[in-house]
């Protein structure tokens, strides 16, 4: 099982989503920003160093929001989600395709990797069509 972190991070009433890579697995899919656990990080780190990397942005990371486990055909993920915010930076898009901040009603616009599905359904069912 691979053990993944990501940041749910809220401006207002619209949270970030990021688009993958296209020649990555689950190419230009929409995912929360994040990452693997590399041995000897907690996750909290993880997150912190994912979202340098990737967005060239320091977080302030919270306390869990939901954590899901998801088999892909090529792995099973543990994926857990932090509440967090941006305490330092603006994003950059150094890793994904494109980065958007949306409104829980604009979810189904997106084509989500499978693992946040769940996830998703949660943020709706809290916030509504915010």
């Amino acid at each position: 099982m691979t053990e993944v972190v990501a940041a749910l991070i809220w401006e207002g009433n619209r949270f970030m989503i990021c688009q993958r890579p296209a020649h990555k697995a689950r190419g230009l899919l929409w995912e929360f920003v994040g990452g693997k656990v590399e041995p000897g990080e907690t996750g909290e780190q993880a997150l912190i160093r994912e979202c340098r990397e990737e967005l060239d942005v320091t977080l302030t990371v919270g306390d869990v929001f939901m954590d899901v486990v998801h088999e892909y055909p090529d792995l099973t993920v543990h994926l857990t989600l932090y509440n967090a915010v941006i305490a330092e930076g603006t994003p950059r898009m150094i890793e994904h395709n494109d980065i958007q901040w949306i409104t829980p009603s604009r979810i189904p616009e997106y084509d989500f990797c499978p693992a946040d599905v769940e996830i998703l359904a949660r943020i709706i069912a809290e916030k509504g069509g915010c």
